[in-house]
């Protein structure tokens, strides 16, 4: 279980090592395999390998004339990138991957249960403050996603 907001920096190549507290249960669990791909919110989702097949099989499983479900598979399975933990606990964030979270050097990795996210540190705090000025909940899911978890 992957809980807790922790600051990361990303170095100039876009490596980031794994804080040492969940680096065990990611070894554990998946041998150092993770897949990163995109979110909605412009941050990165990161699974341990076999949570993200899970994800992978549900999103697949999806109506693919769906419109919305169509686009969530092509963002979510199309951006998926396979990375693995070096001996230093590192991993390497793709370009393309950076640019689409705007991923300077200051991170926020943000556990999730069974995933983190990736924010860019200064939107992290930009949208945390939003939502807790926020009042109400607003979500434009289909019917048909409700029950979906990612």
């Amino acid at each position: 279980m992957f809980r807790g907001a922790t600051k990361v920096t990303l170095d100039d190549k876009g490596r980031m090592v794994m804080p040492t507290r969940y680096r065990e249960q990611i070894i554990e669990r998946a041998q150092g395999k993770l897949v990163v791909t995109v979110d909605r919110d412009q941050c990165l989702l990161i699974y341990p390998l076999p949570e993200w097949e899970e994800i992978e099989r549900k999103l697949m499983s999806l109506p693919t004339l769906h419109p919305q479900a169509r686009r969530l598979q092509r963002l979510m399975v199309g951006h998926a990138t396979d990375l693995e933990l070096d001996g230093h606990g590192r991993f390497l964030v793709p370009p393309e991957l950076r640019e689409f979270a705007s991923l300077g050097r200051h991170a926020m990795l943000i556990g999730q249960g069974n995933r983190f996210e990736l924010w860019d540190e200064a939107r992290w705090v930009e949208r945390r403050d939003a939502w807790l000025r926020a009042e109400e909940t607003v979500t434009d899911l289909p019917s048909e996603l409700e029950s979906l978890s990612l």
